[in-house]
């Protein structure tokens, strides 16, 4: 994996122009002071550069080169910095600003040259240098790996994100999909942001994020520590479904089923949750504990697919065989005979979905990865920007 990440987003290469696919649409607002003798120019110029200022100082180091062309002109920008080294970097869809593939570095100068139509204009600038609040962002996702159909892009904050920083750290979240698919954003808490597909991901997909947050104000003097970026994709469609009026797990491959497992839910003094799960972890072994007064147990337990923060899991139960197809025995989890947990085990991979039907206690919202047990329309709601009508990215 590389340097951890948050944002997603993709460069493509169209013949000689670079076009950043992502779902945001605005160019980022200026927050560094200009040098101060040339204003802005006129949004009516057939080719100015709005931002940032020539001879500004002090830029952040997630800037992006915001410029207005004549309508219809095609655009290409080169940035450089005083050594003459080049920074690659990709158009977003309107054409508002370009937005450079990395970090750009602390201290130093850069000069950004825009052509279109026969036209070229030119901005030096220097960046600010390295803040002292720093921030952090990070993720469980490995490059390279291979997750679930309902596998949601998870990326953690070392701070609390200000609400009214939610939309300027949005628009650096990047995501590619291929085949390209409809995604968007939630903020699950202050410090935690997923972004999962309109409906499953195809089995197959490519995955390419970018975290673009390196450099870039939080607000109060904080800045984004660094990008991540990551490659990763999905595998084959495995969807898991237990019924407990049956106590049976229902194993699909393909949209085809493969297998009907026996199972026991939670007890009815630690029923299971009801609802649209994802498989968060995976372990060969894993010892159980409680020291609940009256059900206290230490023991190391086989096969176990985690499901909810609160301790919800599907794994061996070899204890509870007679009980599998019959009653529901366990502490919330779903038990099953060690031949079937391992068989499963050896089938699923992390983001694989999981759904409980008929116990009666709904799933909580945040109790592990509930991307999926909400409509793609309430989905929407914990967006901090509007979502663009059929976004795929």
């Amino acid at each position: 994996m590389r340097i951890p990440v948050r944002p997603l987003a993709t460069l493509a290469a169209l013949g000689g122009l670079a076009v950043l696919t992502t779902g945001c649409t605005s160019a980022v607002k200026a927050g560094w002071q200009d040098a101060g003798s040339k204003p802005p120019a006129s949004v009516t110029a057939p080719l100015a550069i709005t931002s940032p200022a020539d001879a500004a100082t002090k830029v952040p180091t997630a800037t992006e080169i915001a410029f207005t062309t004549a309508k219809g002109a095609t655009a290409t920008v080169t940035l450089a910095d005083a050594n003459g080294g080049t920074v690659a970097g990709a158009l977003r869809p309107d054409g508002s600003s370009w937005v450079p593939a990395e970090q750009l570095k602390w201290d130093t100068s850069y000069t950004a040259t825009v052509t279109a139509a026969g036209a070229s204009k030119k901005v030096t600038f220097t960046t600010m240098s390295r803040p002292g609040n720093l921030v952090r962002i990070s993720t469980s996702l490995g490059d390279g790996a291979v997750y679930g159909v309902a596998m949601p892009l998870v990326f953690s904050f070392g701070e609390a994100v200000p609400k009214d920083q939610r939309a300027n750290v949005e628009k650096r979240l990047f995501v590619t999909s291929t085949p390209a698919q409809e995604g968007a954003w939630n903020w699950f808490s202050d410090t935690e942001v997923h972004y999962r597909s309109k409906d499953l991901w195809q089995a197959g997909t490519k995955l390419s994020v970018r975290v673009g947050t390196g450099g870039l104000s939080f607000g109060d003097g904080a800045y984004g520590a660094n990008d991540l970026t990551i490659d990763a994709s999905i595998g084959d469609k495995l969807v898991m479904v237990t019924d407990n009026a049956t106590h049976t797990m229902t194993v699909s491959k393909d949209d085809q089923v493969i297998k009907t497992i026996p199972i026991s839910l939670g007890k009815p003094s630690k029923p299971s949750s009801s609802g649209n799960m994802v498989v968060m972890t995976k372990a060969q072994a894993e010892i159980f504990s409680s020291t609940e007064p009256g059900d206290s147990y230490r023991t190391t337990v086989y096969w176990t697919q985690r499901l909810t923060w609160g301790g919800q899991y599907i794994h061996a139960a070899p204890w509870s065989v007679g009980d599998q197809g019959h009653r529901n025995v366990s502490h919330g989890s779903t038990n099953m005979s060690t031949e079937n947990a391992k068989w499963l085990f050896g089938l699923s991979h992390v983001g694989d979905p999981y759904t409980v039907k008929g116990t009666g206690v709904p799933l909580t919202w945040g109790d592990g990865w509930t991307d999926w047990n909400v409509s793609w329309d309430e989905y929407l709601k914990g967006s901090a920007l509007p979502h663009p009508a059929a976004t795929i990215n």
